[in-house]
């Protein structure tokens, strides 16, 4: 009787950890995700004629603009600190915020035509988009300190703190983006409800007026949105702040650490199906 040779197989189980124990996939990927992040980063300036120094304009202008309206004609306080600085301290965190939430929100559905072709980590697709935003973050980043040159305003030891909420903001926008992104791939309606949401968010943060225009009795209602201590611990980062800054930080650290946790887990369940509802 001849011998049988068992066939191998290979058994698929669950990673057991909802989806975070594939994180590391961005690592083992990172080729394929650096080239998707640059592939991004051209395409959005490939056909205007100022190309990249849109990432430059568009923050200085709109900070301009908003130290006009609200603080010369408004004449809404500051801190006793130059309102250009104040208000593009607070953009600076907003529109990494934003920039990552609406990028990576929209990236599956503007990625389907490889998302139906080619097998890679999806988790991928945000993420470039999110590596994408970084890039503008750094230029952003870069006018913020030739502004405070200008000015003659130079940072203190506060400036440790900017890393911190750096992390927190990416962490915050990542996670809420996993969900949108794998929403948006069934409900398409999450592609044009994103950018008013967005818009209405921003109203609803200090980004161009400070904590202290809210109403004492209403401050800690107001905190609840994880934005605030995202953006009043920006600007204590760049100008300087003091001890009030530190309870803010405990609503974004814990919504971070759930949209993170949650997107994940949500965004591993759903993936199988992209390709399928693309």
């Amino acid at each position: 009787m001849a011998d049988v040779t068992p066939r191998p197989f290979i058994r698929i189980r669950p990673d057991g950890t909802g989806g975070l124990g594939r994180w590391g996939e961005l690592w083992e990927y990172r080729d394929v995700l650096v080239m998707l992040a640059v592939r991004d980063v051209k395409l959005r300036y490939k056909q205007t004629a100022l190309g990249v120094v849109w990432v430059v304009l568009q923050p200085l202008v709109a900070g301009i603009i908003f130290a006009v309206i609200f603080g010369r004609f408004a004449g809404l306080p500051s801190g006793g600190r130059p309102y250009l600085l104040f208000v593009f301290a607070g953009l600076l965190a907003w529109n990494l915020f934003a920039g990552v939430l609406q990028r990576a929100g929209n990236s599956l559905v503007g990625e389907a035509k490889l998302i139906t072709k080619v097998y890679f980590p999806r988790l991928l697709i945000p993420g470039a988009a999110a590596a994408a935003a970084l890039v503008d973050y750094a230029v952003s980043l870069g006018v913020m300190a030739v502004l405070m040159a200008w000015f003659g305003l130079w940072p203190g030891w506060w400036l440790a703190l900017l890393p911190v909420m750096t992390l927190l903001t990416l962490a915050l926008a990542v996670g809420l983006s996993l969900w949108v992104s794998a929403l948006n791939v069934r409900y398409r309606d999450f592609m044009y409800a994103l950018p008013f949401l967005i818009q209405v968010w921003m109203y609803a943060s200090p980004v161009v007026y400070g904590l202290e225009m809210i109403p004492e009795r209403w401050r800690g209602i107001f905190a609840l949105n994880p934005l605030v201590g995202i953006i009043e611990g920006n600007r204590a980062a760049l100008l300087g702040g003091g001890t009030e800054v530190w309870p803010l930080l405990t609503v974004p650290a814990l919504a971070a650490a759930v949209a993170l946790w949650s997107g994940a887990a949500y965004f591993r369940r759903v993936e199988r199906d992209f390709a399928d509802n693309l």
